[in-house]
């Protein structure tokens, strides 16, 4: 049997369960092709990395596809590479893709809630259970050791094997397929603390809920979770076509975004003209947030990621003690606040990033009860990961979630 063995295996060949081969195939990005994902990603062979303590190496079955290793592949806002690097990693690239689904194929010293030969779906986030800050009771999300995995982490799932800690494996539902595993968790996760995390401002019966980019994967989980608590979803689009598919999924109406131009920055609040001309479109867009709810009520909470063109919208609009809550920035990150909206109306603006191990089980269970659609929406081939992110870039992609099969076939 021994004689058998490879140290590389072509993809979609499985090893022996448990032997660890030398290489593997990975999708790869190198500072010297920093650039859009077409050009940032290409497929090399590279070492299969070592399960130390507390870690798990597992053969990767599906990932699924999310915008920040389009900022992986751009260099840009984050040199992911070089900031690894200053912090003593020997790595000079970068294998990216936080969230998948595979199978344990090897477990590191003082690992037990795991065992070689479970099928597992992967989270999004590490950090060190050992930190003061966690031992002293902080939510691992706050945690000043908490960084993205197969992002500002290394040894992601575009890859044949990723690296991960033995508390990112959660249990795969028999219901999903190995696609559906893998697309869903990160959006899915963040969508649910977004709404549920932050007490008092959570979605209850009756609530309305403003979600932006309502057919994207964040907002498609959104606007599930919200229907599923009793919220009303309203989702914002940019096409009528995404918005079918928003009130498929169950949200109470669209607003399509680009029957307005107010976006981008606050004018200065001094410039009478300037502001009367901003109040103007906003207004607008909240007598269409009206028509489409039915009835004169701000939301509640607004589900909130693109950041500088859209947070004055979201500030303005969101009801008297309600919320926004932001878990990016796609358009910017020098987001303006008329702080008088914020203050004198008791706003609440709350930063909100991924989930903790809690909210990430409790959304697989929704998908495995059949109360939350994966969404998954498109499905490529190993080698077509920086297609996949090149869509996402152009926004070309389509509604929903996107995956692509790493060692699973079609």
């Amino acid at each position: 049997m021994a004689d058998d063995l490879k140290d590389l295996y072509p993809v979609g060949e499985m090893p022996p369960l448990g032997h660890v081969p030398a290489r593997m195939h990975a999708a790869v990005i190198r500072p010297e092709r920093y650039g859009e994902p077409d050009q940032g990603f290409a497929m090399e062979v590279v070492d299969v990395p070592r399960a130390a303590r507390g870690q798990v190496l597992v053969y990767v079955m599906a990932a699924g596809i999310n915008y920040n290793n389009v900022w992986a592949s751009l260099g840009y806002p984050l040199d992911v590479i070089a900031a690894r690097r200053r912090k003593g990693a020997a790595e000079d690239f970068h294998i990216g893709g936080s969230e998948g689904s595979g199978i344990v194929w090897a477990v590191g010293e003082g690992v037990t809630s795991v065992s070689v030969g479970d099928e597992v779906i992967l989270s999004g986030c590490v950090w060190d259970e050992t930190a003061p800050d966690i031992r002293l009771g902080a939510d691992p999300m706050t945690s000043s050791t908490q960084a993205a995995w197969g992002y500002e982490a290394n040894y992601g799932s575009f890859a044949q094997f990723a690296l991960v800690g033995d508390y990112q494996c959660h249990p795969k539902p028999a219901g999903l397929s190995w696609e559906e595993a893998a697309c869903f968790l990160l959006t899915g996760a963040t969508a649910y603390r977004q709404l549920t995390g932050w007490a008092p401002h959570t979605v209850e019966p009756g609530d309305p809920v403003l979600i932006w980019g309502g057919a994207g994967g964040l907002g498609s989980m959104a606007i599930q979770i919200t229907r599923q608590r009793g919220g009303i979803p309203v989702a914002v689009v940019s096409s009528d076509d995404r918005g079918k598919f928003c009130l498929d999924l169950g949200a109470k109406g669209y607003i399509n975004r680009n029957e307005f131009d107010h976006w981008g920055r606050l004018p200065d609040t001094s410039d009478d003209k300037a502001m009367a001309q901003w109040l103007k479109g906003v207004r607008a867009f909240g007598s269409k947030f009206w028509e489409v709810l039915g009835e004169r009520r701000a939301p509640k909470i607004v589900l909130e990621h693109s950041g500088q063109s859209t947070i004055p919208t979201s500030m303005y609009l969101c009801d008297t003690a309600g919320m926004v809550v932001i878990c990016g920035g796609t358009t910017g990150y020098n987001a303006d606040v008329d702080l008088r909206f914020l203050w004198m109306r008791q706003k609440r603006l709350q930063g909100s990033h991924f989930a903790n191990l809690r909210q990430c089980r409790q959304v697989i269970e929704l998908a495995a009860s059949n109360q939350l659609d994966p969404c998954l929406s498109w499905v490529g081939e190993f080698h077509e990961t920086g297609h996949a992110h090149q869509l996402m870039y152009e926004n070309k992609h389509p509604s929903g979630n996107m995956a692509v099969r790493v060692n699973a076939r079609g």
